[in-house]
Parts: structure tokens; C-alpha cells; sequence
């Protein structure tokens, strides 16, 4: 039987904890999800072999897309700007300028291609405090504006983490048999996870609250 448009999707994957559990979602609720990763030349580049992982066990087919930011602004993008060692307030020195308007702009362009019906994105609660490309009024914005653009209308941008922190996401991801070892949450590059930075300390406060050990979280590779 032909796939039909209303299952098949695209899912936004990162390699990072969030995306990696909204792509196990979007296949529990019965979608057949292409996924779609970037490349932009991002600090912590290795987050993509963790993606790959994901991606070869679940064997879902993807694109990826390389470019790059080469204006920096970002502690992401910038070797100069330093990764914040504590949370944050207000809006982070690794928000990266428009990523997720791009990103999604990708999405909308790929699943247009695919015929798909639904854009998968692993925005939440904890991310649109501090990004503003997160928030579901963003969401709810850009899906209304691409709709008014596109040669076959009806494409949903769909985040289902987006009232949920991470102790809620990663219990669901439990509930949905994902591998968390086969994800990588630091900004930064090393050997190890570095356990301080905002992402890192997001992640380890998650499985503290929800009573789990985080099998990933002095993983290397």
C-alpha cells in the first residue's frame, strides 16, 4: 500500500535528547518520518554522529544539509564567544540567530518534495524560556505564514514536548524505549560530556527529578 501523505513526515533531529524523543514519538503515533539534519558548522558537531545513530537503529531514511553561519553571534557558531559554565537568564549567549526560521524553512521545502503532511520539531517548555524561536506562538506564526506560500497547503508544524520540561520529556522517552545513550546534549566538543554547561546541566537535572540513570552521561565517542 502507497504511503499516504497524512502519515508520512518530516522530523527535525539533532542527535540531541529532545528531537531524538519526538522522532521515537512521531513513529509511535503511527507517521513515517524522513528525518532532516544540519550541519552549520556548530561547536558541537559531534551531536550529528549521535543522530546517525539513532538513525541507523531505527532505520528511517534522512537528508542532511550543510551550511554555515558565518556572522557568528552565537556561542554555538563563535569560537570566541565562550559557552556559558551555569544557567542563564534571559535569552543565552548559544542562541543561534534565526536557526529554527531556518531550519524549518529546510523542513517546509523537504516535506513540500516528500508530500508530507506534518514537520515534526522538538522545541519545550525550558527552550522557549530563553530562545524565542521556540515559543509556540512562533510555531503557530510561521506554520499560518508557509501555508500562504507553498503550492500544496495543509502542512503542520507539529511539537508535541512543547509543555513539557526535561523530566517529563525524558520520561517519555523511557515510556517509548528510546536510546539515550545514542544521544550527545553538551555545546561542547570533548572527549566526555562536560557537565557544566546549560545543556548539560538541563539534562542531568532531568534524570535526577525523574529517578533514572542517564546512560549517556559519560559516554565518549
Amino acid at each position: 500500500m502507497a504511503k499516504s501523505r497524512f502519515n508520512k513526515a518530516v522530523a527535525l533531529l539533532s542527535g540531541g535528547l529532545d528531537s531524538t524523543v519526538t522522532l521515537y514519538y512521531a513513529l509511535k503515533e503511527g507517521f513515517s518520518p524522513t528525518a532532516l539534519l544540519f550541519d552549520y558548522n556548530q561547536r558541537h558537531k559531534k551531536e550529528l554522529r549521535f543522530a546517525l545513530k539513532t538513525l541507523n537503529y531505527l532505520k528511517v531514511p534522512f537528508y542532511k544539509v550543510k551550511f554555515s553561519f558565518p556572522w557568528g553571534g552565537s556561542a554555538l557558531t563563535d569560537r570566541k564567544i565562550k559557552v556559558p559554565l551555569s544557567f542563564s537568564k534571559g535569552i543565552p549567549s548559544t542562541y543561534v540567530p534565526g536557526r529554527n526560521i531556518i531550519f524549518l524553512s529546510f523542513a517546509v521545502s523537504l516535506a513540500e518534495r516528500l508530500n508530507c503532511k506534518s514537520i515534526f520539531i522538538g522545541a519545550h517548555t525550558q527552550d522557549y524560556s530563553g530562545y524565542p524561536d521556540c515559543r509556540p506562538e512562533f510555531i503557530n506564526s510561521f506554520q499560518s505564514a508557509v501555508n500562504k506560500g507553498i503550492k500544496y497547503r495543509g502542512i503542520k508544524i507539529v511539537a508535541p514536548l512543547i509543555n513539557m520540561d526535561k523530566t517529563e520529556i525524558i520520561k517519555l522517552g523511557v515510556s517509548l524505549g528510546a536510546r539515550f545513550d545514542y544521544t550527545w546534549s553538551c555545546y561542547n566538543d570533548g572527549k566526555y560530556p562536560c557537565g557544566k554547561c546549560d545543556s548539560c546541566r538541563y539534562r542531568a537535572a532531568g534524570f535526577k527529578r525523574a529517578g533514572i540513570k542517564d546512560p549517556g552521561a559519560r559516554q565518549k565517542n
